[in-house]
């Protein structure tokens, strides 16, 4: 997002209002993915908004004129921000193959629970 420029930095609120719109969407992201557990259709979607978010935060954060050789307060600001956003977004990837890891190991263990049943079942 192209923030605008304001008498002492960016614009504050599109900033917070950027941030805000990044969180809300790790945080859905999370949601889905604890949620396709135990399914696995859902990964796919999960992968394209892993995507998606990835895509948006790069194109966000384009730079919009040449860096000054010293940076401004807001464009430390910006950088700040900018290393947190990456920070959760790292974070939040992390979660998502911890939880795809953890649905994996309970699919097979469901599945071996279930061909032993069923093999209980065929012996009776």
């Amino acid at each position: 997002m192209r923030f605008s420029v304001v008498e002492t930095g960016y614009d504050r609120r599109q900033v917070d209002a950027c941030l805000d719109e990044l969180s809300l969407r790790l945080g859905r992201l999370a949601a889905r993915a604890e949620g396709a557990a135990g399914a696995g259709r859902e990964w796919d979607q999960i992968r394209s908004d892993a995507v998606h978010l990835c895509d948006f935060l790069h194109r966000r954060t384009a730079p919009v004129e040449p860096a000054a050789p010293h940076p401004s307060v807001a464009e430390r600001e910006a950088a700040e921000l900018l290393a947190q956003a990456r920070a959760e977004l790292e974070a939040a990837r992390e979660e998502a193959r911890r939880l795809r890891e953890e649905a994996y190991a309970e699919a097979v263990r469901a599945r071996r629970e279930f061909e032993a049943a069923l093999l209980a079942r065929r012996r009776r």
